[in-house]
């Protein structure tokens, strides 16, 4: 089998062998009588999955709950051919624990039914009845291993459940490496046999972070070891709850299955929503940096009803945020540039005078950091240094010395005599900006925005609470005090909550950009979950071109500061390019040393491992390590490294090292990326080395504010 990842849920479509598990209250009804068109749906999507060439296994409940109808039934008949005793429903009735008796008479008929069903798409199916004994035999695993293994080659769909009719298992007492219900057979099946996705069906559409029933209940998008949540009452039916279902999960994705999903197996479209990588249900993914800033998300079209109440009062306090921004906004633009640049040096001069407490409230946020195990990339981020202070309060300072942005006249047309028509800058509006856990940044944004009078709701990583916490204070007291009282300090909104996120994105008559710094897997769910515009990046794949003509100096300098000044940051190099030349020359092999003497793991192709210059292969050229390793690849010609970048680049920041001029304009005319350097590192793509100041991310669109987007970029205009 392919090695498949996913690290989003867009991979999600390139799973291919699946496990679905259906459990007892979504292919039974409350009575207990099979539920024809819910199973229906998971054949029907089942049978299409298998068709794209997919390989698909089914773990299902229900046998239980079927047979106990049977039972009722038969024991019914026999009553009523005895006249001479009274019918007693204790005398045919499963009691409430899981009856073997039940299970024998509901296996056969539920898993007819399933046949049957599967017959009319043409699928073939098989049955396998497994115990925990099973498993704790490594002899008989191996050969369910075997043999579903053998089935699946053949286009056939395994359907698993538990044997109850033989283990009676009736509790969660788990032997050794077994299962106690079909959430963790599901779970020990994925893994055994190397899934690349696990769905698990279940009655409610995804996992919430406390009891579905709380007012406050929020369903979460991503989860991950780190994520918690509280465990509210399981189901009427089956054994697995939720925390069954979220301990299973975990499991399956310590023994190797890429995803996990839990959704509502209720809902028809279930599987193929899943599949196409919608916000649907609660996807589970080994923890790791892409999936840092998650968000957590409440799927509008399946819902709880008693959830309603809850969905009205978050939009409201979303809205009453974002109103509260642009009242403010309308307020700062009718004051003067002198007091907007007062507000900024008030700003500036606070944070200079409080450091000690700025920097007491982020090792507070670091320890928490570090306790959690946030990995090492992340952390370097979080940490506040002096350095970074005073880099912060510069920035500031520079950004009140820029020229006044506001109500400047960009164009002046004389239409007649008595007409004049002028077009006058003028803010954007009010901007929902989702950073990354890189507390300096809100100081930062919020004196672009309020530079150039945008209104400013702002989300940051939640490992930076205490960080982002005090310089929120800092930003409203400067406001109110060096205003007068003028402009509120709610021009610059702070909410905390993952959860905030979904009602905010849906506020587009009152929010006007949005604006996600953070991993790609965040920016995608910006895109794909809200009407606002989106201004940002997804990836900062950057490239060094080292050329023929390079001088040798120069392009080690260039090659490690692009990779090892800051590996984690977006204008990172994370490929490097060497022109044939360079391998004959030396040259290449004294820049990868440069690398490895700074601790840069190198990756590359098959032909420069060939050559002996990379430690290992690269797996995708299309990779943002953000850390200290990096791609290289061997090119013949400077055109071979202008289609490398057009394929694998995400239009961020790329670099030609070379002393030839014509072969650096061909490659500046050339590569079309909103940041392209002849002999500069890749991190002088910053907003505060371009003499922005600071900046409020980095945009790779093709219209609009392109590159490290400071002031400048935060206006539109009016004619």
């Amino acid at each position: 089998m392919a090695n498949i990842k996913i690290s989003s849920r867009r991979d999600i479509c390139n799973a291919n062998r699946i496990v679905i598990k259906a459990g007892t209250s979504i292919v039974s009804t409350p009575l207990g009588y099979p539920s024809l068109p819910r199973i229906a749906h998971i054949v029907e999507h089942a049978a299409d999955l298998v068709r794209a060439g997919k390989e698909v296994i089914i773990v299902t409940s229900g046998a239980v709950g079927v047979g106990k109808q049977k039972l009722r039934y038969q024991g019914m008949n026999r009553a009523s051919g005895k006249c001479f005793k009274a019918i007693n429903e204790a005398d045919f009735l499963c009691p409430k624990s899981y009856n073997a008796a039940c299970a024998a008479a509901g296996q056969l008929g539920l898993m007819s039914l399933y046949s049957t069903m599967f017959d009319q798409h043409d699928i073939a199916t098989s049955q396998l009845l497994l115990t925990s004994f099973d498993f704790a035999s490594p002899d008989r695993c191996k050969n369910i291993q075997n043999v579903m293994e053998q089935l699946l080659r053949l286009g056939i769909v395994p359907l698993l459940n538990e044997n109850d009719a033989v283990s009676a298992n009736q509790g969660y007492e788990l032997f050794g490496n077994t299962f106690s219900d079909n959430d963790s057979l599901a779970s020990l099946v994925a893994g055994g046999m190397n899934a690349d996705l696990l769905i698990l069906l279940t009655d409610v559409d995804g996992v919430y972070d406390r009891p579905p029933s709380h007012p406050q209940a929020r369903i979460i998008n991503t989860y991950t070891h780190k994520t918690g949540f509280e465990v509210g009452d399981k189901s009427a039916q089956g054994r697995g709850g939720m925390g069954a279902k979220v301990d299973a999960a975990l499991k399956a994705i310590d023994r190797g299955v890429k995803a996990v999903v839990i959704a509502a197996g209720g809902h028809p479209e279930t599987i193929p929503r899943i599949l196409k990588g919608e916000t649907w249900g609660t996807l589970f993914l080994e923890a790791h940096d892409e999936i840092e800033e998650d968000v957590i998300c409440v799927s509008e079209d399946f819902n709880p009803g008693e959830n309603d109440q809850m969905q009205d009062c978050a939009m409201e306090q979303a809205r009453a945020v974002a109103a509260s921004a642009r009242e403010g906004s309308r307020a700062l633009q009718r004051v003067d540039s002198e007091t907007r640049n007062l507000i900024l040096l008030h700003i500036a001069e606070l944070i200079d005078s409080k450091r000690e407490e700025i920097l007491a409230a982020n090792q507070e946020d670091v320890d928490k950091a570090t306790m959690e195990g946030i990995s090492v990339q992340i952390l370097k981020r979080l940490k506040l240094t002096k350095q970074k202070l005073d880099a912060l309060v510069d920035g500031i300072r520079s950004i009140s010395l820029q020229m006044e942005p506001l109500r400047k006249v960009l164009s002046r047309t004389n239409i007649s005599d008595a007409l004049v028509l002028d077009k006058v800058s003028c803010p954007i509006g009010v901007l929902l900006v989702i950073f990354e856990a890189r507390p300096e940044c809100l100081p930062q944004i919020a004196a672009c925005a309020i530079r150039s009078g945008n209104g400013l709701v702002l989300k940051g990583g939640r490992e930076a609470e205490k960080s982002n916490e005090i310089f929120h204070s800092i930003v409203t007291s400067a406001i109110t005090l060096a205003s007068g009282g003028k402009v509120p300090g709610g021009i610059v909104g702070l909410v905390t909550s993952r959860s905030d996120i979904p009602p905010l994105l849906k506020q587009d008559d009152v929010i006007d950009l949005v604006i996600p710094r953070g991993s790609s897997s965040l920016v995608r769910y910006i895109k794909d979950n809200t009407r606002i515009p989106v201004m940002g990046h997804a990836e900062g794949i950057c490239h060094v071109y080292v050329d023929e003509a390079a001088d040798i100096n120069t392009a080690v300098a260039i090659t490690v500061d692009s990779k090892v000044d800051y590996p984690s940051a977006c204008n990172a190099a994370e490929t490097v390019l060497f022109h044939r030349s360079t391998v004959d020359s030396g040259l290449a092999t004294a820049v990868l040393n440069g690398l490895k003497g700074a601790g840069v793991e190198i990756l590359g192709s098959e032909k420069v491992v060939g050559l002996g210059l990379a430690d290992r292969r690269v797996e995708d050229f299309n990779t943002e390590y953000g850390d200290l390793a990096v791609s290289v690849e061997i090119v013949d010609s400077v055109h071979e490294a202008v289609s490398h970048i057009h394929k694998y680049g995400s239009a961020h920041t790329d670099c030609i090292v070379t002393q030839d001029k014509d072969t650096a304009e061909y490659f500046l005319q050339e590569v079309d990326s909103a940041c392209v350097f002849h002999n500069a590192s890749t991190r002088f793509a910053d907003g505060y080395r371009f003499g922005l100041g600071a900046e409020v991310g980095v945009s790779t669109s093709r219209t609009g504010p392109r590159g490290p987007v400071g002031v400048e970029g935060l206006l539109s205009f009016k004619w």
